[in-house]
């Protein structure tokens, strides 16, 4: 097939006609959605430059030029909350943002002003105010007015965000099939998302402590950070049966069985209140139950919904199969099922625990960036170019490969994580050799996120259609 033939199948609505997917809403709402996929491919960018800072930043000489000695810290706390955090729920609010009816639809530029200026106050918290660097589970924070200020405003515009994705309910046809799951999968994250932010403000009344330790903050931030992960898991769901539909994949799930494992993947939220209610001031046995919580109820949804994807992958005969949705699915599927199986292995606060996080963080992403590549036609900007998007998301995933088997070999030899240069006692040639395999894997997935980059700006910025 030649390429023009190519470009012009990337652009058809529906790959397999099986319907998992969102018909496109009004152009307020498409304008709104854009918003939130530049605040997205933003945050990338910042945390791309806070990665040069921090190399800079251990750089002899030029280190000498920021402006306190604990600068890199600082910069690895930015970079984190950016290519984490931010990235994550601005895209979050892409989908959330074409999900919701016209309705509200001032509340809806309210919350992406609001997340704006909140990631913007993080991004500058480093050169306005001089700050104790904490790297906090889930949220790493800058002891400093000027970033908690930030951070409390990007969350005042994640709580307008997701109340309005609640209230603005679209109309009663759009529920039909395969295109209600989609819908049903990102409600369920909506109200997971309410959790996550019911579960911050309930942490910061119970944790006890000072505000002076990275233990305060992992305690404060342990609940809601665990929440969010299903959060995540929903929407990246959603995404793996949209971008399977796009490739066209014969999903042997029919719509109402869909829902049901969406759902299914909500519920354990419900228990939330439950962990808070029967809190007793021992902490050991909060952040217990929320590991159990996540170790037992994270399969619920993902087991089901990727093996029928992957069926469907490969009975599927669209046009689009060797296209950059089937690269970023498959890539997404291998890292989420190579995380989750990593996660049984964790015995200690050792380097597995990351590998766990970069497989199931990484497959997220991905899902995110497939969904970025088949949603810009769609949001009027210009078709991505077939070929480097393509190819990016197994290079991305095999640096991500790479690096969570360099970590997990690590951490099999007792590699402890969170620490860096000496303090990593890196005594053999076994633990310097998973390490080395750590570093080639992140380099490599680095040269995936700047293709990422680049192919999103060159549809994006020279014009729309």
């Amino acid at each position: 097939m030649s390429t023009a033939n190519q470009q012009e199948s990337f652009i058809e609505e529906y790959g397999s006609g099986n319907g998992f997917a969102i018909s496109m809403p009004s152009d307020s709402s498409r304008k709104l959605a854009s918003g939130w996929l530049w605040l997205g491919v933003a945050s990338l960018v910042g945390a791309g430059l806070f990665a040069i800072l921090l190399v800079l930043a251990r750089t002899p000489y030029v280190q000498d030029i920021f402006p306190w000695v604990d600068f890199f810290h600082s910069a690895l706390v930015v970079h984190v909350d950016l290519s984490v955090l931010l990235w994550f729920l601005a895209f979050a609010g892409v989908l959330w943002s074409l999900d919701s009816s016209p309705g509200f639809l001032g509340a809806g530029w309210v919350a992406l002003v609001l997340a704006t200026i909140g990631a913007g106050m993080i991004v500058l918290s480093p050169f306005v105010e001089q700050g104790e660097p904490l790297m906090s589970n889930y949220v790493p924070v800058i002891k400093s007015t000027f970033f908690f200020t930030g951070l409390i405003v990007f969350s005042a515009g994640m709580v307008v965000l997701v109340m309005r994705s609640l209230a603005a309910i679209p109309s009663a046809q759009l529920w039909r099939g395969g295109e209600g799951s989609i819908r049903i999968g990102l409600h369920a994250a909506s109200i997971s998302m309410l959790f996550a932010l019911a579960s911050f403000a309930w942490s910061y009344l119970i944790v006890p402590g000072n505000s002076y330790s990275t233990v305060y903050y992992d305690l404060l931030f342990w609940g809601g950070g665990h929440v969010l992960q299903f959060t995540y898991t929903l929407l990246m769901l959603a995404g793996w049966l949209w971008l399977g539909d796009a490739c066209g994949a014969k999903n042997p799930l029919s719509p109402r069985v869909a829902s049901i494992f969406l759902v299914l993947g909500l519920l354990p939220v419900f228990y939330v209140p439950f962990i808070y209610l029967s809190y007793n001031g021992e902490m050991g046995q909060y952040m217990g139950d929320f590991t159990q919580l996540m170790k037992a109820g994270g399969g619920f949804a993902t087991v089901p919904i990727g093996l029928a994807v992957l069926y469907g992958l490969f009975k599927g005969t669209g046009s689009l199969s060797a296209g950059p949705q089937r690269a970023a699915l498959l890539s997404s599927i291998a890292l989420f099922a190579l995380g989750g199986g990593i996660s049984l292995m964790i015995r200690d606060s050792n380097t597995i625990i990351t590998a766990h996080y970069h497989g199931t963080g990484g497959a997220v992403s991905l899902a995110f960036m497939g969904l970025t590549f088949h949603l810009l036609p769609r949001l009027g900007y210009r078709e991505p170019d077939l070929k480097w998007a393509t190819l990016m998301p197994y290079v991305y995933g095999a640096g991500q490969l790479l690096h969570i088997l360099g970590l997990l070999w690590s951490g099999g030899y007792g590699v402890q994580r969170k620490v860096a240069g000496a303090a990593q006692e890196l005594h053999g040639f076994a633990q310097t050799a998973g390490m080395g395999l750590m570093g080639l894997g992140g380099l490599i997935a680095v040269v995936g996120g700047i293709m990422f980059l680049v192919v999103v700006f060159k549809a994006m910025v020279p014009g729309r259609k």
